[in-house]
């Protein structure tokens, strides 16, 4: 019987050393497969021997792949404990490797954006700015090593993670710890893109429901104010002290709608696209309809 191949740390280090240029061939078609591919392929070298092999497990990691960079790392790690047990002999199909990727980088695609580019990103840079604005070098200098550290860092922790991860899903082939392990980042993905229909999805009714005449003293008075700065500064002391902006106090539809549940609007239209998709209707259907309708509602006054 021949030795068990094993992919040494010095691969795994190869191929997360490559995963940076994992959108290097970025296309339409099949979004980051071909970087995924080019990532995967000290791995490939060194579990398959022969030019048709090599070439077989390259064409099997040419399909459709896309998720957030740096969350791919996981699903690189599983990919690679599970192309490590077929090389091995065990019964790993082409289809339970696509099958294992597919359901992993959608949920893990949601988490990326507000993780990365909605808090972590924004903390450092805000850090670094307030430094670099001083004349100091060091907030470049602390945005460029401090935003590599933690990418690199998350990025080769959660591929050892999905590595080790891979090789217990491998030994369940009946697909139980799979399911567990896509359910939760199913899960988790979904929460955060919940979290953010509110940031996402803005919907505003323009109608008036009601327009009240103020009191004298209760707006601002503005051809009664001063010149110059003295004027604004007026007006503003004005303001702060809650007075109105005009002598009509104007009421949306809109306004009542906040205060009753901010973000309402948008939640249901989600909620009435999500059941269309549930009904079969096309999403290119529903994106033109969507165009329609806002258009139509602008030109009558309604949003």
């Amino acid at each position: 019987m021949a030795d068990k191949i094993t992919l040494t740390k010095r691969d795994r280090i190869s191929v997360w050393l490559r995963s940076t240029f994992l959108q290097g061939s970025w296309n339409y078609e099949r979004m980051q497969n071909g970087g995924w591919a080019y990532t995967l392929i000290p791995a490939l070298k060194k579990l398959y021997k022969t030019k048709e092999d090599r070439a077989a497990a390259l064409k099997r990691h040419l399909e459709f792949f896309n998720t957030h960079p740096y969350l791919a790392s996981p699903v690189l790690g599983v990919t690679m404990a599970l192309e490590e047990e077929r090389a091995n002999g065990a019964p790993v199909t082409d289809v339970t490797i696509q099958g294992v990727k597919v359901g992993m980088m959608g949920p893990l695609a949601g988490v990326g954006d507000p993780v990365f580019w909605f808090t972590v990103k924004p903390i450092i840079g805000a850090i670094a700015a307030s430094l670099a604005m001083t004349g100091s070098i060091v907030g470049p200098l602390l945005y460029f090593i401090a935003w590599n550290a933690i990418r690199m860092s998350f990025t080769w922790f959660t591929q050892e993670f999905g590595y080790r991860a891979g090789s217990k899903i491998s030994d369940d082939l009946s697909g139980g710890l799979l399911r567990d392990v896509t359910k939760g980042a199913s899960i988790l993905g979904m929460f955060i893109l919940g979290s953010l229909v509110n940031r996402w999805v803005a919907v505003k009714f323009t109608p008036v429901v009601s327009s009240v005449k103020l009191d004298s003293k209760a707006y601002i008075h503005w051809d009664k104010l001063p010149d110059g700065a003295q004027g604004i500064k007026s007006a503003l002391e004005q303001q702060a002290a809650g007075m109105q902006m005009d002598a009509t106090k104007v009421t949306t539809l809109q306004q009542n709608l906040d205060q009753l549940i901010p973000g309402l609007a948008g939640l249901l239209l989600t909620f009435f696209c999500m059941w269309l998709l549930k009904k079969k209707v096309s999403p290119i259907i529903i994106i033109f309809g969507l165009f329609a309708v806002g258009i139509l509602f602008h030109y009558m006054n309604l949003m």
